[in-house]
């Protein structure tokens, strides 16, 4: 019976917020998968349409409405150009919460989920021991991405240029780390931060966070980096499993209210945008006292380029924060181009830090056609529909290519594993990096 209850009180919710939809179609102009199938069923609109009747939806068709309502890159785009300010991305989540309720997940699913996802120590083992054994399954391709691919033909692998993972993931060297950095420069005076790992920089791009550090540490921020930290939980809720989710957020929240600190500050901004605006929101009944300390989580959450940008270079650096004029003519510059991740633009507005961060690097930044269109990872959108999650990427790729750049940098790592793919099978000699990863060379370099 409560389980009925928590149902009926989502869909009440879900309700509500469907009326708001005018059903214009503003969102077709703006969704990347909508441009590659042409079919009324992959835009915001028409899921909206099939939500409105959703419960008779799902006794009649459970199959058919999850299979269209998980035919979404949940990049925002629609719910950041709609008219009447529909919030596509949580109407679709709650949505899929509905659905993934009444039918349940998957053996597989569970497992991934409920068993390893929803158990940091459980996970990192696992995809430690992963990594161990991963040249077994994939080969180097030694090109500019640092891709490899499948040695074995693979349903889910085949024709992917993936990235390994990492020989040490961050959070095994964390002891040493923070032992060595010291304390900041002036502790009395300077803002406390808690650092957000998320899984991919952890386990993936660890250098992101060593450079996130450096950066960090240079400007005489003090740092907080709890131990055993985990997923953010927007895999398990992307997938409908919103009790794996809470337990997710009731694990980092146990960890956050030992520490005391003025912002939470990740480099990834899927994590940035989940713990801002869908930790508060999606959490499964919360109490009053959890809702106060989510709400007062998502004000204190900021993106890491934006925190520089807006909060560090007033208080700490001064005028020259940007770093002092380059001697070097602008033509002899690296040129750098920049991919707005759609989690930091669309749904957080973060979009100038980041180029601002670039220039600070001492680079040439040279803007892409369409820069703040969708890459078309989208998660796990990319592993169930590869085929046209390439194509999008395609068309990112041949945008990039054409800013005649060396380098590519975007705030988010799903994004950079994305873009990889796409240049690695076009051959391009292009890198793809985090904006902290560059200005935390041009620190080195300027130190030396």
């Amino acid at each position: 019976m409560a389980q009925m209850n928590d149902l009926a009180a989502l869909v009440k919710e879900l309700e509500e917020q469907l009326v708001i939809c005018i059903r214009c179609g503003m969102c077709q102009s703006v969704c990347p998968l909508f441009e590659q199938t042409r079919k009324e069923a992959d835009v915001a609109r028409g899921k909206l349409a099939l939500l409105s009747g959703l419960m008779e939806n799902i006794f009649a068709d459970p199959e058919g409405v999850d299979q269209r309502l998980n035919k979404c890159l949940l990049c925002g785009s629609c719910a950041a150009n709609c008219p009447s300010g529909v919030n596509v991305m949580e109407i679709f989540i709650k949505a899929r919460a509905i659905l993934t309720e009444y039918k349940g997940l998957s053996p597989v699913k569970k497992l991934i989920f409920k068993k390893m996802l929803a158990n940091p120590t459980t996970f990192d083992t696992l995809t430690q021991w992963a990594g161990r054994f991963q040249n077994l399954f994939i080969k180097d391709e030694a090109n500019t991405q640092g891709t490899s691919c499948a040695r074995l033909v693979s349903p889910l692998l085949s024709n992917r240029h993936i990235l390994p993972m990492a020989k040490t993931p961050f959070h095994k060297s964390l002891t040493d780390l923070m032992k060595d950095s010291g304390p900041a420069k002036d502790p009395a005076s300077s803002t406390r931060a808690l650092l957000f790992t998320g899984c991919l920089i952890d386990k993936i791009f660890p250098n992101v966070a060593h450079a996130s550090i450096k950066v960090l540490t240079h400007h005489g921020v003090s740092l907080i980096i709890p131990k055993g930290q985990g997923c953010c939980g927007i895999p398990a809720l992307a997938a409908g499993d919103r009790d794996s989710f809470t337990k997710l957020v009731d694990h980092h929240l146990d960890l956050f209210k030992k520490e005391k600190f003025d912002v939470l500050i990740t480099a990834c901004a899927t994590c940035t945008s989940t713990i801002k605006k869908l930790w508060p929101t999606i959490y499964k009944n919360a109490t009053s006292s959890v809702k106060e300390q989510l709400e007062q989580l998502s004000e204190k959450t900021m993106d890491i380029n934006q925190f520089l940008v807006d909060r560090v270079q007033p208080d700490f650096c001064g005028p020259d924060f940007f770093g002092e004029p380059s001697d070097a003519p602008e033509k002899s510059k690296e040129i750098v181009t920049y991919h707005d991740p759609c989690h930091l633009k669309k749904s957080l507005g973060v979009a100038t830090q980041p180029r601002q961060i670039i220039l600070a690097a001492g680079k040439r930044l040279v803007e892409m056609e369409e820069s703040d269109k969708c890459c078309g990872m989208g998660g796990s959108f990319n592993l169930y529909h590869y085929e046209i999650s390439a194509s999008i990427g395609n068309l990112k790729q041949k945008n990039i290519a054409d800013t005649g750049c060396t380098t590519v940098a975007t705030g988010c790592p799903a994004c950079m594993m994305q873009i990889s793919d796409m240049l690695a099978k076009q051959n391009k000699n292009i890198k793809v990096c985090h904006p902290m990863e560059l200005y935390a060379q041009y620190l080195e370099e300027k130190i030396k």
